[in-house]
């Protein structure tokens, strides 16, 4: 086999065999597929397609590529994946609320991508936390406390590390092949018995209709089963920010609020529809609305924050942070209120602009070495169809300076649109696709 004749198949519209896949994959890992090549197998399939069982022999070499972890749990092993959003915390109410109920959940997660937060990101805004660590620390963590969401070793995966570092640089992001490939070889790795999917639509989603969030939603959900991983999507709502919080410290913030105050919010609500699909997956409960129900349960009477707390603790964040969380989470220096310019009703909220501008403040990376601030970004921000008066809040920035602020604030007005009618209230759930 060579690079070249999988490439030429490719342009010939013809589907790469499962072990020509391998090979690129490999290839791609250690080095022996040039970086020229690895941009036009990008390009060849983001224009021509691998089809469903293409897609799953690229999604397992791309796996194969590195290490595949190994578990000796007495529960099930599960874990869930979002497409991203923006507020969207769902993994740390999700995961100790799996935990809490008797699963196992090695959450491998990222970091922000574009104007989406990462949820590594999240968790290093506490103090003392560090999310990289080895395998054997991370199988003792599991044994103690259930549930544990860490960042991938250069071990997991390395075909997809070299070939998304490519595709980001030649236009080929896009291709669903690619995407698909790309999210469940990391995920995959971890070998789970059960995966749910968050696929967003919307303003603050990368798949803004509904069509192709379903597209994708299935393509993720069919691949994965294919290989061997049993597991269920949901299609959920990003038309506005699931939490009205954006940035790192500010979202950990609103996930405490969810788990210690009884604060039933569309965050919660979400978790609980994930978690009700995956129970199910893994056997545990025979049906989602039961799974759901215990999911509720127990971030309700603050089993999950307690469960959270542990989990924390165990990567270095301080013993009494549940209890007194609001003190060690950073503040930003500079607090600007972002006052509605008329009357009227929130008609539209452009998730992706609110991000990109908690990302120009600090919280996000530009580049790939920037340097997070964990205390900057947005809270208090409105829902779509609130009546606002002129004068009102519609957000809140927090900056380290105050020209940031003021920038910030222009943008979050660009963002919010006011009108005289109330719109209707968006679907948080659409829908599920199940195996």
């Amino acid at each position: 086999m060579d690079a070249r004749s999988i490439i030429a198949k490719l342009r010939r519209n013809e589907v790469p065999t499962g072990d020509e896949l391998s090979w690129f994959a490999q290839g791609l890992a250690d080095g022996g597929v040039s970086d020229a090549q690895a941009g036009a197998f990008a390009m060849a399939v983001c224009m021509g397609g691998l089809g469903a069982q293409g897609r799953a022999d690229l999604t397992t070499a791309m796996r194969d590529s590195g290490d595949v972890l190994n578990w000796d749990f007495d529960g099930p092993v599960i874990d869930k994946h979002s497409t991203g959003g923006v507020g969207d915390s769902v993994s740390l109410v999700l995961a100790p609320a799996l935990a809490e109920l008797g699963a196992y959940v090695p959450m491998i997660s990222g970091r922000g991508l574009g104007h989406t937060g990462g949820t590594l990101d999240k968790l290093e805004s506490i103090p003392g936390v560090s999310t990289q660590i080895g395998q054997d620390r991370l199988t003792q963590i599991l044994r103690e406390t259930g549930a544990a969401i860490v960042g991938a070793t250069g071990q997991i995966a390395p075909a997809d590390k070299r070939l998304y570092a490519i595709r980001d640089v030649t236009a080929t992001v896009e291709s669903l092949d690619l995407i698909t490939a790309s999210i469940l070889s990391k995920k995959l790795a971890a070998s789970p018995e059960a995966l749910v999917l968050d696929v967003k639509v919307g303003s603050g989603a990368f798949m803004k209709t509904l069509d192709d969030a379903r597209k994708l939603a299935r393509a993720l959900s069919e691949t994965a089963n294919a290989a061997g991983c049993r597991t269920s999507a949901v299609i959920t709502d990003m038309h506005q920010p699931l939490a009205p919080a954006l940035g790192n410290a500010l979202e950990v913030a609103e996930v405490m609020k969810v788990m210690t105050k009884d604060h039933y919010a569309p965050l919660a609500e979400i978790s609980a529809e994930l978690g009700g699909v995956l129970l199910v997956d893994a056997g545990m409960f025979a049906t989602a609305e039961e799974g759901r129900d215990k999911i509720t349960d127990v971030i309700r009477d603050g089993r999950a924050a307690e469960r959270f707390g542990r989990m924390m603790a165990a990567v270095g964040a301080p013993l009494q942070f549940v209890d007194n969380w609001s003190r060690y989470l950073p503040e930003a220096s500079v607090i600007l209120e972002v006052t509605a310019p008329t009357n009227g009703h929130v008609t539209a909220i452009d998730g992706e602009a609110l991000g990109l501008t908690v990302v120009a403040l600090g919280g996000g990376r530009q580049v790939e070495d920037d340097v997070i601030d964990p205390a900057v970004g947005l809270s208090g921000i409105v829902r779509l169809g609130d009546k606002v008066e002129k004068g009102a809040p519609l957000a809140v920035v927090h900056a380290a300076r105050e020209d940031a602020a003021r920038q910030a604030a222009d943008a979050v007005l660009k963002a919010i649109t006011i009108g005289d009618d109330a719109p209707m209230e968006p679907i948080l759930i659409h829908e599920r696709i199940t195996p």
